[in-house]
């Protein structure tokens, strides 16, 4: 992973990226058997998203983030829980105990590790069949306002490839595989798909902050900055409804054992 990519964008990220919905949640629970007594690796953490979430249900979080900004961030918001320990180390080298976790979740993260040795890593750190929970927030690709946003990120982004999670031409490419025999690999054959519904409303400000979260972004500092604020601002005057622009997603989980 390239952590650089975030530097600068922690507190933007923190606060226009959506959360997880209530029966994703409800589903780690019922479904996965997460509770009040899990440990949990909450590897990519970056600004804590996922991992409030899950401290708000009682579980304890190792949150493991590379990136100093993200990190920062989420420890800063998270520091009076006492179940979150915030942890400076990558999705290959956690520096956790052996066997010390009952599961691991990454969540809009997985298409940044190194996924041979994170599997190594994830099976080193969990304990006897422990599960890996990987979840990506993603857009609805066939909705107007988001295929003219898509069209503003292709003409202002260089390294824009696609939004993380969505499925395109490439089955999963988004997500940083190339087939689903990828996730059967991961997950040794066999894994669980759940898909919740997640639609965001924003106004203008959390549309154009959501955008300029994004790692392939412009910065403040960058010559494209203004020309992408701009287009972004025109293209919420375009699809927006009294000030505010429902954006579709979708939550897509994958989990099992490694």
């Amino acid at each position: 992973m390239n952590e650089l990519k975030f530097d600068g964008k922690g507190k933007i990220y923190s606060m226009f990226r959506p959360s997880y919905p209530k029966m994703f949640i409800e589903y780690l629970h019922s479904g996965i058997s997460i509770n009040k007594s899990s440990i949990i690796a909450d590897i990519g953490s970056g600004t804590g998203i996922l991992s409030k979430q899950l401290l708000d249900v009682g579980v304890k979080i190792y949150a493991v983030e590379p990136n100093t900004d993200m990190r920062n961030v989420a420890e800063f918001d998270l520091s009076g829980c006492k179940n979150f320990i915030s942890v400076n180390a990558t999705a290959e080298n956690t520096t956790l105990d052996d066997n010390s976790v009952d599961f691991i979740t990454v969540a809009q993260a997985f298409h940044w590790f190194d996924k041979t040795n994170f599997k190594e890593e994830s099976k080193r750190i969990l304990k006897p069949n422990g599960k890996v929970i990987l979840v990506w927030n993603t857009r609805v690709l066939t909705n107007e306002s988001v295929e003219d946003y898509e069209k503003i990120m292709r003409k202002h982004c260089p390294d824009f490839e696609g939004f993380s999670g969505s499925k395109q031409s490439a089955l999963y490419n988004e997500i940083g595989v190339e087939s689903e025999n990828d996730l059967k690999k991961f997950f040794e054959g066999k894994y669980e798909t759940k898909t919740f519904e997640n639609d965001k409303t924003n106004n203008l400000e959390s549309f154009i902050g959501g955008a300029l979260s994004a790692s392939y972004a412009p910065k403040v500092q960058d010559k494209n900055y203004s020309a992408f604020v701009d287009d972004l601002t025109a293209c919420f005057g375009k699809h927006a409804n009294n000030g505010k622009l429902m954006m579709p997603f979708t939550t897509r989980s994958y989990s099992g054992i490694v």
